[in-house]
């Protein structure tokens, strides 16, 4: 059986952080490890592709940045380094899908509910709604509130 791998999307959101935390902690406890999907959403020049190529490129470069920045903290907590996964997706929810559908080590999914009264978050909502539909995998979603200190979060995991 292969450890348990916590799948968080780490995207701009205030959230985000207490998803990454919560994953961390978990991957701890269980001693799974973390990873990180970054999906960058497609540049939209029909007419100049060395224009697109060029954002592409920068987009990459950036996630890759972002993704070194979080990988210090992911060390810091679990003591492994998180496998980072940068995808080129029309949608957050298409890259979970084609994600989570080839890695079978994916055990749970981490997001975090949105904070401040503004609902739930687009990604949760849309689970919610219409389900979780990886392929023919089943895979759990942990659903933090988006506000838990470090305390709460370590007294859950």
């Amino acid at each position: 059986m292969s450890p348990r791998k916590f799948l968080v999307i780490a995207d701009d959101s205030p959230e985000f952080q207490a998803a990454l935390r919560f994953a961390c902690r978990r991957a701890r406890s269980t001693q799974g490890h973390v990873a990180l999907l970054r999906v960058i959403e497609p540049a939209v020049f029909e007419h100049w592709s060395g224009v697109r190529d060029e954002i592409e490129r920068q987009a990459r470069e950036e996630a890759e940045a972002i993704l070194q920045k979080m990988a210090e903290y992911v060390v810091a907590e679990t003591g492994v380094p998180p496998e980072f996964i940068i995808m080129h997706a029309d949608s957050t929810r298409a890259a979970l899908r084609e994600v989570i559908s080839a890695d079978p080590s994916i055990k749970i999914l981490v997001l975090a509910a949105a904070v401040g009264g503004r609902g739930p978050g687009p990604l949760v909502a849309s689970i919610a709604k219409d389900g979780v539909k990886w392929g023919s995998r089943k895979v759990p979603v942990t659903v933090v509130p988006g506000d838990l200190t470090d305390e709460e979060i370590a007294d859950l995991a």
